[in-house]
């Protein structure tokens, strides 16, 4: 579960002092899934990236499962979010001359396992997004929805407990966009993850449970009655 405490965040430029974030107070309880939705420099992708321990705030505390992320030193914060959260991004971020299997891999060398089971594992995520006949293609032989699922391979390959997205399904048109969100949703019910998603896409934030708001650095979060209760998860490949 996430606690957010009073999380403050200001940046400063030139002479000038930017309030990201504005004393935010947020419950995420395990398994959730929120959309975080607001105006261009609203402090969106800055919470995101609170969340996932790629930014300090400049006061207030960020806490996974009891551990404040704020106060661990850098070395403990990368195993954190080394085993423990997975990232999509907007731009699929993958390596040109990797293939798709060994894309997903780099997600794991960080955990020290050996290389036949960074194989298989491998393999084995990419066959849950639907691209077990893909391992051996590279970026530029695949279409950017075929890209964005190895992206997501290589969030979840690790086993996360959490999946934070920055505008997934930004590049994307609307068709791939809705099998990308189509194999998201899937994921976050089979693995019981914790999904936290920032998207200024109205229609995918009206099937998510709980929709965060963020205007000028404040939160507000709503819940959306009209949609599916979650299924019972199972804790695949666990």
């Amino acid at each position: 579960m996430y606690e957010l405490r009073n999380v403050t965040k200001r940046y400063t430029r030139g002479k000038d002092t930017v309030l990201a974030l504005d004393a935010i107070d947020l419950t995420v309880p395990d398994g959730d899934r929120l959309v975080i939705q607001g105006p261009t420099g609203g402090g969106k992708s800055t919470l995101l990236q609170m969340l996932g321990g790629l930014d300090r705030p400049t006061s207030g505390e960020v806490a996974l499962d009891g551990t404040d992320l704020t106060g661990l030193p850098e070395a403990r914060l990368t195993r954190v979010r080394s085993e423990n959260i997975g990232f999509v991004f907007q731009s699929f971020n993958l390596i040109p001359t990797l293939t798709a299997q060994e894309n997903v891999e780099t997600a794991l060398v960080p955990l020290g396992l050996k290389a036949r089971e960074r194989r298989e594992r491998a393999a084995e995520a990419l066959d849950s997004v639907g691209l077990g006949e893909r391992l051996g293609h590279l970026p530029s032989e695949m279409s950017g929805g075929q890209q964005q699922r190895v992206a997501v391979a290589r969030a979840l390959v690790k086993r996360p407990k959490v999946l934070l997205a920055d505008e997934p399904t930004g590049n994307l048109d609307e068709s791939t966009r809705d099998e990308i969100m189509d194999v998201l949703e899937r994921m976050w019910q089979e693995l019981g993850l914790t999904f936290i998603m920032v998207t200024h896409d109205s229609a995918i934030a009206r099937k998510a449970p709980r929709v965060a708001t963020i205007r000028k650095g404040r939160i507000t979060v709503k819940e959306n009655a009209k949609t599916q209760p979650r299924d019972c998860v199972t804790e695949l490949g666990r």
